[in-house]
């Protein structure tokens, strides 16, 4: 079983890679929800928020974040971890031991409903992180149902990666499974009014699978659902968003000087390509994954962490921030043990404000084709600087990036960005004219408007 599983998936991506070049054009079956248009999203960590780690304490910063503009609430996975071949002390959240309960590390099911009527209340959105892959090796489901689980020929169940070692893999061959993931999935926006999923390794799940869960849960209400995988096929009927890995690598490389800004131009192209107008990416510097695993934006994007979190902001695609990047985090969360993030003060939190702010008001950033398009304005030295236009009605962002450690003196070219705008960071007008010259510190950003 376990290498027909392989080879469905294997026949899953080859039929994703067949349809991308055929992609452009085709719209997507799936309709937002109205209200995620002009949204961005913020990735909650309860077990390191705060000292205890749990709902209560973490709901005390709710308002502390509408203010900053986040929108929607990304949290991790809440459900009870697996004892049985748990890594560290208390073992990965992504090990779900019931699907239908809370962790009590993190309070009582009232705790969380609370948390998200709260969040309601403030006009903020809540989506849960899902675990539809795999779960823990004591998860009652594993002897009540050993079936729905992937075997190898011996008759063992298996992990569904080599170094997952504290995880079973689910089998979607299996119908009964099928209908009880929706079934739960339904339960939490049923009787928790969540307000859609993030689902983890979403292209390791068939994705016939997401798509008839997709059109049980918009029978239940509107819901907005994120897919951790990059891959036009799943936009098409069952997620509104998936994340944009091949950017975040690419950031990392420019500022490692392993490539250059010119870059973003064959990567946008590509995009382009390869997925429809209405899609959403989820543009990141860090998040769990990579803060924990690859290292703080600070040793990833070195000197270029708010420079590229500008980026981020203002392409298209829908701004993440993780739990501490307000705070300047400097550290690595450790992923199976109690690790807090030190807060101190918010050192970013003005900075991520003005970027929120400017994403929610000026339609030119909207997500999809509510937004306006990216055109590129060339400079003296497009190797080192990006800079673009994006214009939507009467609104037009204008953004210029030194994406390296060096001082760059520049002329920008052509006509699209003449025009008088405001500096979002200063409030200072600025009157553009043609061949404008300017000198750049390092990692220098600059964001105008009008």
């Amino acid at each position: 079983m376990k290498i027909i599983k392989k080879l469905f998936l294997i026949i899953i991506a080859i039929a994703i890679v067949s349809c991308v070049n055929n992609n452009k054009g085709k719209l997507s079956k799936v309709k937002h929800p109205d209200w995620a248009y002009n949204k961005n999203i913020y990735e909650v960590n309860i077990r390191q928020y705060t000292d205890k780690g749990n709902f209560k304490s973490f709901e005390k910063h709710l308002l502390r974040l509408k203010n900053m503009g986040v929108d929607i609430l990304w949290i991790m996975p809440i459900q009870p971890i697996g004892v049985k071949n748990r890594k560290g002390t208390l073992g990965s959240y992504y090990s779900i031991k019931d699907y239908l309960s809370v962790n009590p590390e993190f309070g009582t099911m009232d705790d969380f409903k609370h948390l998200v009527n709260k969040a309601h209340e403030l006009k903020m959105y809540v989506i849960l992180d899902w675990v539809a892959n795999h779960t823990s090796w004591d998860n009652n489901l594993i002897t009540e149902h050993p079936e729905w689980y992937t075997h190898d020929s011996l008759g063992n169940i298996v992990s569904p990666v080599e170094d997952w070692t504290d995880v079973a893999d689910l089998n979607y061959y299996n119908n009964e499974l099928r209908t009880y993931m929706i079934n739960a999935l339904e339960f939490w926006v049923k009787q928790v009014d969540v307000d859609g999923f993030r689902c983890d390794v979403a292209g390791m799940v068939p994705t016939d699978f997401w798509n008839d869960a997709r059109k049980q849960l918009d029978k239940v209400k509107p819901v907005f659902m994120l897919a951790e995988w990059e891959s036009p096929e799943l936009q098409k009927n069952a997620f509104d968003m998936t994340y944009s890995w091949q950017l975040n690598g690419l950031m990392n490389d420019i500022a490692k000087k392993n490539e250059t800004a010119d870059k973003l131009d064959t990567l946008f192209k590509k995009l382009n390509a390869d997925y429809n107008k209405n899609d959403y990416f989820m543009n990141f510097t860090s998040n769990h994954d990579e803060n924990s695993w690859n290292g703080t934006v600070f040793e990833r994007l070195c000197g270029g962490a708010k420079t590229f979190a500008v980026l981020t902001a203002t392409i298209p695609g829908m701004p993440l921030i993780y739990s501490g990047q307000e705070a300047a985090m400097n550290k690595r969360l450790s992923f199976f043990d109690k690790d807090t993030i030190q807060w101190d003060d918010y050192k970013y939190a003005d900075f991520y404000k003005t970027l929120l702010t400017l994403k929610t008001s000026n339609k030119a950033l909207w997500n999809g084709n509510k937004g306006g398009d990216l055109i590129k304005v060339n400079s003296s030295n497009d190797k080192a600087v990006y800079s673009f236009v994006r214009e939507k009605g009467d609104d037009k962002v204008f953004v210029i990036l030194n994406l390296s450690e060096s001082e760059q003196d520049v002329t920008l070219k052509g006509q699209d960005y003449i025009g008088a705008y405001t500096n979002i960071f200063t409030n200072e007008i600025s009157d553009f004219k043609a061949n404008t010259e300017l000198k750049l510190k390092t990692w220098e950003y600059l964001v105008f408007a009008k």
